[in-house]
């Protein structure tokens, strides 16, 4: 017989705005500092990966990543509470499943892309490799671009972020 999962693991049954971590934000002003503050540690970006996956079960989510389990509850815990996940009562009755919010599937643009950035630049040439692959034409997901609104690519090079002063 399977053990139960926790029960410490709050469920959050509506989305919402994210508020600051109880330690404060690390950068106030940047959009990016406050979404690495939120999902930006290892456990959470590898939670996510398995969530766009279709993982629910907390038993599915430490066996794949074999976190420890006061880390992943942490983990769970911390995406439900910002609205990136949130907890439901599996079809069985018996157990809970963490599933993504709209907020979380937001992210699935974020995980293609360090997805396609690893693909790019952390394997040797010919070096096998998990692929991600569209279901409707069973070829890989194209390389993620950036677009101005009539199709211009933009990079680093051809845009700024303009501060708060």
């Amino acid at each position: 017989m399977q053990p139960t999962e926790p029960e410490r693991v709050p469920s959050g049954t509506s989305e919402h705005r994210a508020t600051a971590p109880s330690s404060g934000w690390s950068d106030p002003h940047c959009p990016v500092a406050r979404a690495v503050d939120l999902v930006g540690d290892r456990w959470s970006l590898l939670i996510l990966r398995d969530a766009v996956g279709g993982t629910r079960s907390f038993t599915d989510f430490q066996r794949s990543l074999g976190v420890a389990k006061n880390i992943l509850i942490d983990r769970l815990r911390r995406l439900v509470d910002h609205g990136v996940m949130r907890r439901q009562t599996a079809p069985s009755g018996k157990r809970h499943e963490y599933v993504l919010t709209d907020s979380g599937e937001r992210l699935f643009t974020v995980i293609v892309a360090l997805r396609q950035w690893g693909e790019a630049h952390a394997f040797e040439t010919g070096e096998p490799h998990s692929v991600l692959v569209d279901d409707d034409t069973g070829t890989p997901v194209p390389a993620l671009r950036v677009e101005r609104s009539d199709g211009a690519v933009l990079t680093a090079a051809n845009t700024h972020v303009e501060k708060l002063t």
